[in-house]
């Protein structure tokens, strides 16, 4: 009876070898994890910090026709890592020059900072080789908003009111050198999101 029991209790469990070598594959599967892993994060911050502006320039968009009165998202490059602002009044000197937290009187409704993403994230080209929609030379400017400069100025049609020829774009790049574009490529106010990918704007 007691050799039974015993014989069972040896069957159910694990032996030292076989612990060992268990040990062994998941260190081995997380040696080979880590490293594509640690490569993958930068992306994934750039991609949220991409999508997140995005969705702001279409809230502006969106509070302008609300309030039947102009909206802008106002971009400090200034900083480092840099940040932007959507501001939804210019305040009392009537120039869309930032809140107070850029030194100008803007009513802001939000404010983001691009170290909170992690991963490097800031304003810049990073490995892009041509900017939107394509001049054949790297962006020259992170942010080609003008006029007020870097300022997307949106009005209560929701219309931009600041929009260059060729389009208006704000560059956001990793530690990496991945980079996205967003911006309106037309008067009209529609917003467009881009990726640099194997030599071309996706």
């Amino acid at each position: 009876m007691w050799s039974r029991s015993r014989k069972k209790n040896r069957q159910a469990g694990f032996t030292g070898t076989e612990l060992l070598v268990a040990i062994g594959i998941i260190a081995i599967l997380t040696a080979i994890a880590i490293p594509g892993f640690s490569n993958w994060l930068p992306n994934y911050y750039l991609k949220a910090a991409t999508r997140d502006l995005y969705s702001n320039l279409q809230l502006a968009r969106l509070i302008a026709a609300k309030q039947n009165a102009a909206c802008a998202v106002i971009f400090d490059s200034g900083a480092t890592p840099g940040r932007y602002f959507l501001c939804s009044d210019p305040g009392a000197n009537g120039s869309w020059d930032g809140p107070s937290a850029m030194g100008g009187d803007d009513v802001a409704e939000k404010a983001v900072m691009l170290s909170e993403y992690r991963g490097g994230i800031d304003f810049g080209g990073g490995s892009a080789t041509d900017d939107i929609p394509g001049s054949g030379a790297p962006p020259a400017d992170p942010i080609t908003y003008a006029t007020p400069d870097d300022v997307a100025l949106f009005s209560s049609t929701g219309m931009v009111v600041n929009f260059a020829v060729s389009g208006s774009y704000v560059y956001l790049c990793n530690s990496q050198g991945s980079s996205y574009g967003v911006g309106t490529p037309g008067v009209a106010g529609a917003v467009v999101m881009r990726r640099w990918h194997a030599g071309r704007w996706e």
